[in-house]
């Protein structure tokens, strides 16, 4: 074996091909082929902007609430790698990642890949000895050239589409919206959950054979007190519980996954009482993570314009007339000014936390956007992530509120330091 350990095997990884983010699918498939791994379990694809995670963890707490055993493949992590490939909620462990990583590297030959495409393997890999019913595969970036749509599907699902990864997948809702579309195939499931999907995206799928199930045309939900109902594809399921991940927007994912069971369901059939129960028991830490005390916390991995914007309404929303203290860094290729354009009302005094990586904005390029909103002081200077979260906690008087936003590496560094 090349490495005995995780560690070693992912800093190699990093290292190994000479793009971070390389989109094709022509050597990840050539290697795919090479491993020539037994029968995939039945598919599930989640594309989109925002939304994807919290969609595979619907998707994945209700069909285990109907007995499937079900895998799950996701990125980024917040705490550890093995987070990214579970099995029934248990992330794999070390040794299984490296025997697969080592199953990889002996059928990659001399053909280079990117982290993201050694883990995207791993996982096809692990899950196909598993004997999981279903495995659901989350989109690490776009759709179409990403190393997840090696596989066809047989059943896809687009969260949400937004502005976001422009320097690979255009600058354009129209544009990334054609990216994204590359995840469905004729004649298979095709569930678009963001309620106005660009005209280019209807006009793709309808040239390809593609039968769409749109939000609100295909299928819809309304909201009636503290409960919601929800109708598409020849089913009804009145007076659902509210999703346990918080806030409004999560009705639209759930809306989403719903169609999606519905449509898959002479292969992948459920029930109303797994709905009910998958809709109360799902996680997903770092979105909308509230951590109470004196001085609470909340975590969000918002990280791009129309994410921050459904924080920003959640702050204004749950929080009326606190005093908001945001912990904030950001990638340098997001539109930083649009992210704190929009949660700039909420918040009274921010802290920026530096984040050791090449992406990441440094305190310069912050301080000139917030210069721009209006913003006319932030405490930064901080040796470390974790300097800036104790500074918020030693200002923060009794009653005010943490906001940790702007990156999940960010929520992550947050998560290592409180524990």
């Amino acid at each position: 074996m090349r490495f005995s350990t995780l560690d070693d095997w992912l800093v190699w990884q990093e290292s190994l091909h000479p793009k971070a983010i390389d989109l094709g699918l022509a050597r990840v498939r050539q290697v795919f082929q090479r491993l020539d791994l037994p029968k995939l379990p039945f598919t599930l694809t989640v594309g989109g902007t925002n939304g994807k995670g919290s969609c595979v963890a619907l998707l994945n707490a209700i069909l285990r609430a109907e007995g499937y055993r079900v895998g799950t493949y996701t990125s980024p992590h917040l705490l550890r790698y093995n987070e990214r490939i579970r099995i029934d909620g248990v992330s794999a462990d070390d040794d299984v990642l490296c025997a697969a990583f080592q199953r990889i590297d002996q059928a990659r030959g001399d053909t280079s890949l990117s982290f993201f495409e050694f883990g995207t393997l791993a996982a096809l890999d692990i899950f196909s000895k598993a004997g999981l019913d279903v495995q659901i595969l989350e989109v690490g970036l776009g759709g179409r050239l990403d190393a997840v749509n090696l596989l066809d599907a047989d059943g896809a699902l687009i969260a949400s589409i937004d502005i976001d990864h422009q320097d690979w997948l255009g600058d354009t809702r129209a544009a990334i919206a054609l990216e994204k579309v590359g995840i469905f195939r004729a004649g298979r499931p095709a569930i678009v959950g963001d309620p106005q999907p660009p005209a280019e995206l209807l006009a793709h799928a309808e040239a390809a054979g593609i039968a769409l199930a749109c939000q609100g045309r295909d299928f819809h939900f309304t909201v009636e007190g503290a409960c919601w109902s929800w109708q598409g594809a020849g089913w009804r399921l009145n007076d659902l519980p509210r999703p346990a991940v918080k806030g409004d927007h999560q009705l639209l994912n759930a809306s989403a996954v719903l169609q999606l069971l519905a449509a898959v369901a002479p292969r992948l059939p459920v029930s109303e009482t797994a709905v009910r129960r998958g809709l109360t028991e799902v996680s997903l830490p770092g979105r909308f993570q509230y951590l109470g005390g004196t001085v609470p916390v909340l975590l969000d991995v918002a990280h791009n314009s129309q994410s921050v914007r459904i924080l920003a309404d959640y702050l204004a929303r749950e929080f009326p007339g606190r005093v908001v203290r945001a912990v904030f860094a950001i990638m340098r290729d997001k539109d930083i000014d649009a992210v704190i354009a929009h949660i700039r009302p909420q918040v009274r005094h921010w802290y920026l936390a530096p984040l050791k990586m090449p992406r990441a904005a440094d305190e310069a390029l912050l301080r000139e956007a917030l210069g721009r909103a209006g913003v006319e002081s932030a405490r930064g200077g901080f040796p470390d992530a974790a300097a800036a979260f104790a500074a918020a906690s030693r200002d923060a008087a009794e009653g005010d509120l943490i906001v940790v936003f702007g990156s999940f590496f960010l929520v992550s560094e947050y998560l290592t330091f409180a524990s």
